[in-house]
């Protein structure tokens, strides 16, 4: 089938939520993708940070496999022991006690907010009620982490909202210690690096500090780490490299390697807030994602891979500033995680400069290219998608 055949059969069919690249994908293999000409591209994307293993990772293919022939849905009101087994990897990897299976990151965030409501309601009565979380974050679309999310461009046309949500400044302690003064507040949730507005990492000291005031005053702290979680950062969890430890942490993206599944973690203060009628999902843990889970944290979760994936971090960041192009403003991220900010006139015409030369890279807030590539891709293909940029960028 020819590109503009499926645009058009999709015009007539899907909903109009993304403004989708003119570029039609057929298939996948390591940190590459062709399209439906048989054009090959290096994924700096790997489908906005899920497909960490890359495309076609033969031990994930084949987990997989076997799983869907064996058991893929049985629901939640049964045990299956990949669930089990996913969950426990997620805990003994990070010490937290207890884990919430979810779909995607916005649930995975939606159950840490009803925790944290719980927690607070069960220990101190229905007054507490309220979640900070930052400006310039974003937590989802659903209704909730819509309105969690610290972006007036998000809000518009979605009113009303259901209230109990203030933002902090980011990296603003001052603006911290008050909002955190609110006896109101139950839950403070904030991404480690804010992802969609820029890859911007947090500052150390502010987390840190966020995280004492939530202990000192039983205030539930939340990492959102859906896009960060799942040794995107070089370790398992970015939270990991802020020396805290969270209350409650969300993953999704990575986590399933491709296949959709969130998952909450929850350390021993709220571990057994969530009793059976509290909160819950069909899908949530199915055998066939929770397989899949199981399979990606057995292959990232081991400490020479994830000092390679900082390791190639840092040198794609080096490689980047190397160039010395007037138009780069700014490098920033962490591990495989990176932002390139080029300005708010130039970030398209770069992106699709790139694709041209065949390299896939993603936008991040108005004015920075991102770039979330497989956590195996290799050096020579860095090395590739650097001469690009150093022939795209000014």
């Amino acid at each position: 089938m020819d590109f503009n055949t499926l645009k058009n059969r999709e015009n007539n069919t899907l909903m109009h939520t993304y403004g989708r690249f003119d570029i039609a994908l057929d298939h996948g293999k390591g940190s590459k993708l062709y399209d439906l000409d048989g054009k090959e591209y290096i994924d700096l994307t790997s489908g906005i940070g899920v497909n960490a293993l890359g495309h076609g990772h033969e031990a994930l293919v084949q987990a997989i496999q076997e799983q869907a022939a064996r058991l893929m849905q049985a629901s939640n009101l049964f045990y299956t022991e990949p669930m089990v087994d996913a969950a426990e990897r997620l805990a003994d990897s990070t010490l937290m006690e207890k884990v919430f299976f979810a779909n995607s990151g916005a649930e995975a965030n939606e159950g840490m907010i009803k925790i944290a409501r719980k927690y607070s309601a069960d220990q101190y009565g229905p007054e507490r009620t309220k979640i900070l979380t930052l400006k310039n974050s974003f937590h989802g679309r659903t209704v909730a982490t819509l309105e969690a999310t610290g972006q007036d461009k998000f809000h518009q046309n979605f009113y009303p909202f259901t209230g109990g949500f203030d933002y902090v400044e980011a990296n603003n302690i001052e603006d911290l210690k008050q909002k955190m003064a609110d006896p109101s507040v139950c839950g403070i949730m904030m991404e480690l690096i804010q992802g969609e507005s820029g890859v911007r990492p947090l500052d150390p000291v502010f987390v840190r500090e966020a995280a004492r005031l939530a202990k000192e005053n039983d205030i539930l702290f939340m990492a959102d780490e859906v896009q960060t979680g799942i040794g995107r950062t070089g370790s398992l969890f970015c939270w990991q490299q802020y020396g805290i430890q969270p209350d409650l942490v969300s993953c999704a993206k990575a986590l399933g390697g491709g296949v959709p599944i969130g998952a909450v973690l929850s350390g021993d203060k709220a571990a057994h807030v969530l009793q059976p009628g509290d909160h819950g999902t069909t899908f949530g843990g199915n055998p066939l994602a929770a397989s899949a889970a199981k399979t990606v944290l057995d292959i990232v979760d081991q400490p020479d891979f994830l000092a390679d994936v900082k390791d190639k971090g840092d040198y794609f960041m080096n490689s980047i500033q190397a160039l010395n192009k007037r138009s780069v403003q700014d490098v920033r991220g962490m591990g495989l995680m990176i932002g390139i900010q080029v300005g708010a006139d130039k970030v398209m015409d770069y992106l699709k400069q790139l694709q041209n030369k065949g390299v896939l890279a993603l936008k991040a807030g108005t004015d920075t290219i991102r770039l979330l590539p497989p956590l195996i891709i290799t050096k020579e293909e860095i090395d590739q998608a650097v001469k690009a940029m150093n022939e795209v960028f000014e």
